[in-house]
């Protein structure tokens, strides 16, 4: 086993949150496409421990469904009772049946700013001094609801790390915080934890306390320190999900800009932690990037713009758009004020235009829907123009039917495709045609009412009106042999 491998790491995420005033169980709050305990079973998985398990209480049935659905090889363990951070510590012990033998890294689930790096480098110090326990410290501008870490003058050794309720005046003065965040060994915690009391303002089982107990049978309490305390900031309300997430997009834009990604406005591009990019794409102000989202190089998105799970390929562009689910082809275009819904496929320069609503669709390579369309349920395929403001009737009521066009077709203007329905390639339609038959290939399809024109219509219906007086002004009223 690697000196750097833990026998276990045990994620804290039992409790209610009532600060966060959710219906959502605090540590299935989202922060840039991932749960806040997410975030810590990620950072975790970097250390490959042997287990991992994740204490739940609160909620039990939405956290371990998530962790279920989400992360594979997760354990839970069920706290009943929320009786503090040593009874829960000891509610996961007892989960793994046998007591660890090797390093027992304990976090919370509500700290998604660690890194596994830090993580990494806990483990690594706690197992090169040969302690009993570390602790992931840090220097704090304000550390108000942090226990302080006391230390010996003389040594600068940890001697107890106190709760901020149960601090003194002088104790809440110390800046260096307890993270949540410990490395065990294993046989060491699980015998502390039988000696831990409940003598404290909340009655409860501080796992804070175990320290001073390995302490006084002599053993070694060692210190990391997190070389930026933002890691370790919890979230408890809104206000702080809302910082953390800030915190985390910085950090997400600067790895992507680092790797050659253009971003031209930080301050108004969001990330999730799973959007990918390739060199040279570029990021233009106001836009969300969430889920797979993966942009080729030479992508252009934005400005405006909020991409789900959608694959934009080498040299597209995407304007003022909205995707979910879609795939951009290379040098295609698509927008401005465009809306690509799950199932789109946009071949090699292809376009979807202004105002354009693209479902389930295919449009090949080269084929252009450029204006006021909606296009649902349908395979368009290569270098064919779909004219302005066409629908392609896709749904009776009950059920969804396809519509197929085939490749250099030019369909006109105001066109419904009532489907299910096949036009073949090299078709030609005329404007304002409904299509409810299938077309042969090199077709002309019309499909619509001939024009009559009734003249004086208005001069009779409408006497003395301005349309009356405009057409007698131009020679065609009465009066002038009409």
């Amino acid at each position: 086993m690697s000196v750097n491998r833990p026998a276990a790491v045990v994620v804290l995420a039992a409790g209610e949150g009532t600060r966060m005033k959710s219906r959502t169980p605090k540590v299935l709050h989202e922060i840039c496409g991932r749960s806040l305990v997410g975030h810590v079973v990620t950072a975790s998985r970097a250390l490959d421990p042997q287990e991992l398990v994740v204490v739940v209480g609160h909620a039990r049935e939405q956290v371990e469904a998530h962790l279920a659905g989400a992360y594979e090889g997760v354990r839970t363990a069920f706290q009943a009772e929320q009786r503090g951070t040593g009874h829960a510590v000891r509610t996961a012990l007892a989960e793994l049946g046998a007591v660890p033998d090797g390093t027992v890294v304990v976090l919370t689930g509500d700290t998604p700013l660690l890194s596994g790096g830090t993580l990494s480098a806990l483990v690594a110090s706690h197992e090169a001094d040969g302690s009993a326990v570390t602790v992931l410290t840090a220097e704090v501008p304000d550390a108000t609801g942090y226990g302080r870490i006391v230390r010996d003058g003389a040594s600068g050794a940890v001697t107890a790390i106190v709760e901020h309720k149960d601090a003194s005046d002088g104790q809440r003065a110390i800046r260096e915080i307890n993270s949540g965040v410990f490395a065990f060994d294993g046989r060491l915690l699980a015998e502390a934890l039988g000696k831990v009391r409940t003598d404290n303002s909340q009655g409860e089982e501080y796992l804070t306390d175990v320290l001073g107990i390995l302490r006084e049978a002599g053993h070694r309490v060692g210190a990391s320190v997190a070389g930026d305390f933002r890691e370790i900031l919890g979230i408890n309300n809104r206000v702080q999900l809302a910082e953390a997430r800030s915190l985390l997009n910085a950090r997400l834009l600067e790895a992507a800009m680092l790797a050659g990604v253009t971003v031209v406005d930080p301050a108004s591009v969001q990330l999730d932690v799973t959007v990918t990019f390739e060199p040279d794409s570029v990021v233009h102000p106001n836009t969300q990037l969430s889920g797979s989202t993966h942009l080729s190089e030479g992508a252009e998105v934005g400005p405006n713009s909020r991409l789900h799970d959608t694959s934009v390929g080498a040299g597209a562009r995407v304007d003022n758009t909205v995707s979910d689910g879609a795939v951009v082809g290379d040098e295609a275009l698509v927008g401005p004020f465009a809306y690509l819904r799950p199932g789109t496929r946009l071949g090699l320069r292809a376009k979807a235009g202004t105002y354009v609503e693209l479902k389930n669709a295919s449009v090949g390579e080269g084929s252009k829907v450029p204006h006021l369309s909606y296009v649902g349920d349908a395979t368009i395929g290569d270098f064919t123009n779909i004219g302005a403001a066409s629908v392609f009737v896709n749904y009776d009521g009950e059920r969804k039917h396809h519509t197929t066009i085939g490749s250099h077709c030019r369909t006109g203007s105001d066109n419904m495709f009532v489907a299910p329905v096949t036009v073949g390639d090299g078709v030609y339609t005329a404007a304002g045609s409904v299509i409810t038959k299938d077309v042969p290939s090199g077709s002309l399809a019309v499909a619509r009412g001939q024009q009559r024109n009734i003249e004086g219509w208005v001069a009779r219906k409408r006497p003395g009106s301005a349309a009356a007086k405009a057409a007698e002004a131009a020679g065609d009223g009465p009066g002038n042999g009409v």
